[in-house]
């Protein structure tokens, strides 16, 4: 018989599993709902999708927009729950013999990663019914996945945790908020927000764990591994954005000259390092776990190297 005492943090780990029991929906009944995407509304709120930095005045191409990048924005959740769900698998195995409550809230947490990976997978298939042909997403799941997995645990940890707060601060600040947007395209992140609220929690624990675990060296090398971490991010980011540059420039109707298809090919990569970067960064509380965890010189040197990425 486990005869563990309870303690404020498995309390805290039993709350999340509370959670994960009363929000539990699926794909199906809950979200898809036997419906289409409507593509006479936008995807991406214009805040999210940073459409003032287009230089687009027609409003069938701001919409156009907002799809494009709504198509993106899927895919790179699917794509990154794929690497999320691995290590949280890793993660569980080191409390396999241990608190039984954390293990449950763990394995709940893997599940909930499959399930959202099934949906964004669904969500794709259906845009690509219904969109113009000649879109692609570049990045392969499985080779971010092994990269990211090379760093140390605080690294990914710590990069898990960003990606799950920026996303409910998207959903909260943005999606929620905009009339505009498809009412599945807005359901779907309702739904992907109630999920990812236990599992932002979980991640700052188990990253305050393994703080918890290392020395002052390894520290300071695990913050050159999120800092490696960022930057593979970007390459991904400049990837996309080129290749959703030149999506758009296809089926627009006019034709756009040189210097518009390079200002709409910068517009993107601006839009992508905010949504999937600078947004985690300025998030407080983000830099708050941060901070808590490195010392000055050790956030001077992630400050230094996030400077380009937020001008």
């Amino acid at each position: 018989m486990d005869t563990a005492v309870a303690t404020p943090i498995t309390t805290r780990y039993a709350k999340c599993i509370e959670a994960s029991k009363r929000l539990r929906w699926d794909i199906d009944k809950d979200v898809i709902r036997g419906r289409s995407f409507d593509f006479t509304r936008k995807f991406m709120p214009d805040a999210l999708a940073q459409v003032a930095r287009f230089p687009l005045s027609n409003p069938d191409e701001r919409r156009f927009l907002s799809q494009v990048q709504g198509r993106t924005y899927a895919n790179m959740f699917g794509m990154i729950e794929r690497y999320i769900g691995a290590k949280v698998m890793e993660v569980t195995r080191g409390h396999a013999l241990g608190d039984q409550v954390v293990v449950e809230s763990l394995v709940r947490f893997t599940d909930e990663e499959l399930k959202h990976q099934e949906l964004f997978r669904r969500l794709e298939v259906m845009m690509a019914a219904d969109m113009p042909k000649g879109y692609t997403f570049l990045p392969q799941p499985n080779d971010v996945a092994n990269a990211v997995l090379s760093k140390c645990t605080w690294a990914v940890l710590g990069l898990t945790c960003h990606i799950e707060l920026f996303t409910l601060e998207h959903y909260r600040q943005s999606i929620d908020h905009d009339a505009e947007v498809s009412e599945l395209w807005k359901d779907v992140f309702l739904f992907h927000s109630r999920e990812e609220s236990q599992h932002a929690l979980l991640d700052e624990m188990e990253w305050q764990r393994e703080d918890a675990k290392l020395t002052p060296a390894q520290r300071d090398a695990a913050v050159g591994d999120l800092i490696d971490l960022v930057a593979a991010v970007d390459g991904l980011l400049q990837m996309q954005a080129a290749a959703d540059a030149d999506y758009f420039v296809s089926v627009v109707p006019r034709k756009l000259d040189k210097a518009e298809a390079q200002g709409l090919r910068e517009a993107f990569l601006r839009a992508y390092r905010w949504q999937y970067i600078v947004s985690g960064v300025q998030s407080g509380r983000f830099t708050k776990i941060l901070g808590d965890m490195v010392s000055p010189e050790q956030m001077g040197r992630i400050t230094a190297a996030l400077g380009p990425l937020m001008k």
